[in-house]
């Protein structure tokens, strides 16, 4: 399907959907007081369990209603959705969601003269998309005459032009006429089109049959480049030795306009509530089960949602021959992690190592998840086998360079640690997490602290609301003896992050620096009180902050044999 600014496809009242709540719960069970609860959360499981109940006793609440509505289509319950949307749809004839699960119904079931009805009587699914469907209806129906110019109206209607002249094609190509659809695509080319997957196929299919293989061959190549997936390598090469290729996507008025739903929640997923998106993305599965990017798309949304066990089914779904697949079971993993299984997640990316030995994202991924599980040593190996398969690596690698140079610094290996953040650094030299960790590292050490210092304050440049980062400034300048400079810097990452007990930590340390002891004691008890069973024991030490409070941090650096504190001004 064309790619553009959807957003265009959409009126005004689209963009404001949102879980409305009942204003008063006077005399409701509390069935219904529950459901409002977990309307409020974004509960869609207990809202479909409470919320059925509820609508029994207020059926007439239209905001009620609404919400389990709402819910139900989210965990993907469209056919129960659909007496509910009509419920809703008496009672508020101009509702936009009642309007779009009802036509979504008809539209999935080819019942093309309901369609036409209900847009006659005003029923919207959203803007520039209602002609669109006009003209699906009028096709499925047999009246291409109709179909044409519903598509041709909006073809004149600027970027929703673009949906129409391809939905012209497309509808024509399904009618068999290949020769005319070509003929309609003549009026864009593929860039002005900008053709997804989906759409390129389509497209190269339709120029086979107008037997025009060779140009077929071009809009692949321009589209996909030299690669692209098996199946679009193998299209590729059929259509290169002239064999016919049938419409085999988007072959059916149902097809078409799931795909258009598709591209709707992708065009507005970053400006939307993530539960309206979601009605659009459930809407095109519940058209065409086999939408895969639309499941995908759901998957994302109930995660982004905290819906960890609806999203893994989700995801679940999409089968393992899908060019999503692999993308699907990395993200499926990573909402597993969330959930809280990080050994689920583990051995899922296991599974997916061994279908996809070649993968250096699958094996990055898996030594991700050992990090996240703090499980360094075993990241390693992983990390290892990724960086093995990239071969010459771009600048995007830095990620894999530094999250293996992390996992070697906590295990101790600190020379093949340093050479991993050079490596990052190399690939992206202003990236300021590597900046930061590297320059930290080297100052606990007592090394390279001006190039330390130099390479902190980059960081800081780049990211000033760090308080990290802001920490990192702040210890240099105390390691370099330069405590009044790192005082007012240790205020501020502490500002940044109140509640840290390492920075805590080290504000405590720079105020004992300066003379000021009272609160240099305050501080250590406030990062004493922030230690939970979270907290890296290996970045701040409990019983270090005790004896700190026992006798003074002069004390504690003699106790350790480091040297004791000494003010130097900016030169040293």
């Amino acid at each position: 399907m064309p790619i553009f600014a959807l957003r265009h496809l959409l009126p005004a009242a689209a963009l404001g959907l949102f879980l409305a709540l009942p204003a008063q719960a006077d005399d409701y069970a509390g069935s219904y007081l529950a459901a409002r609860v977990a309307i409020a959360e974004k509960d869609f499981p207990a809202v479909v369990e409470y919320g059925t109940r509820a609508v029994a006793l207020a059926p007439d609440n239209a905001d009620l209603i609404q919400g389990l509505l709402i819910a139900q289509v989210g965990i993907g319950q469209f056919d129960a959705a659909v007496p509910v949307a009509r419920r809703l749809s008496a009672l508020e004839p101009e509702n936009q969601l009642a309007g779009l699960v009802v036509i979504t119904d008809a539209i999935r079931a080819g019942r093309w003269q309901q369609v036409l009805g209900l847009l006659e009587q005003g029923v919207s699914v959203g803007g520039s998309v209602d002609q669109l469907v006009r003209g699906w209806a009028y096709f499925g129906l047999g009246d291409a005459q109709k179909g044409a110019e519903a598509f041709q109206a909006l073809e004149r209607d600027g970027d929703p032009g673009q949906f129409g002249i391809f939905h012209h094609a497309l509808a024509l190509a399904q009618s068999g006429d290949y020769f005319a659809a070509v003929d309609v695509l003549k009026a864009s080319d593929a860039r002005a089109l900008r053709l997804d997957r989906e759409s390129a196929i389509a497209y190269a299919q339709m120029l086979s049959m107008a037997e025009r293989p060779q140009d077929a061959v071009k809009l692949l190549e321009s589209v996909f480049g030299d690669g692209g997936s098996p199946a679009i390598r193998t299209l590729r090469a059929e259509l290169a030795a002239g064999k016919p290729v049938p419409l085999s996507v988007l072959n059916t008025p149902q097809k078409a306009l799931s795909a258009v739903y598709a591209k709707i929640a992708q065009a507005v997923a970053q400006e939307l509530n993530p539960e309206v998106v979601l009605l659009y993305s459930r809407a095109a599965e519940f058209i065409d089960p086999d939408n895969q990017a639309a499941l995908f798309l759901s998957a994302s949304l109930l995660e982004t949602l905290q819906l960890y066990d609806l999203a893994i089914a989700t995801y679940s779904r999409i089968p393992a021959d899908s060019p999503l697949y692999r993308s699907a079971m990395i993200a499926k993993a990573a909402a597993m992690r969330h959930a809280g299984d990080s050994d689920a997640a583990i051995a899922a990316l296991e599974a997916l190592a061994q279908q996809f030995p070649d993968a250096p994202r699958v094996f990055q991924t898996l030594g991700d998840n050992y990090r996240f599980a703090k499980r360094c040593k075993d990241a390693l190996a992983p990390y290892d086998r990724a960086v093995s398969l990239i071969g010459t690596p771009s600048s995007a690698a830095w990620r894999l360079f530094f999250a293996r140079g992390v996992c070697n610094e906590r295990v101790g290996n600190w020379e093949q640690a340093e050479a991993d953040f050079l490596k990052a650094l190399e690939l992206e030299p202003d990236q300021p997490s590597v900046l930061n960790y590297l320059g930290y590292s080297w100052v606990e050490q007592q090394r390279n602290l001006d190039r330390a210092l130099d390479m902190i304050k980059r960081a800081v440049e780049a990211r000033p609301e760090d308080g990290y980062i802001v920490d990192s400034l702040g210890w240099v300048y105390y390691r370099l003896g330069r405590y009044d400079e790192a005082l007012s810097v240790m205020e501020r990452a502490v500002e940044l992050v109140p509640v840290d007990p390492v920075l805590n930590d080290h504000l405590g340390d720079v105020y004992w620096a300066v003379g000021r002891r009272l609160e240099a004691e305050f501080q250590w008890r406030r990062a004493l009180s922030f230690i939970t069973d979270d907290t890296d024991l290996d970045e701040v030490k409990p019983d270090r902050i005790r004896r700190k409070l026992e006798v003074g941090l002069d004390r504690v650096l003699e106790e350790e044999g480091a040297p004791p504190l000494h003010a130097t001004d900016e030169g040293g």
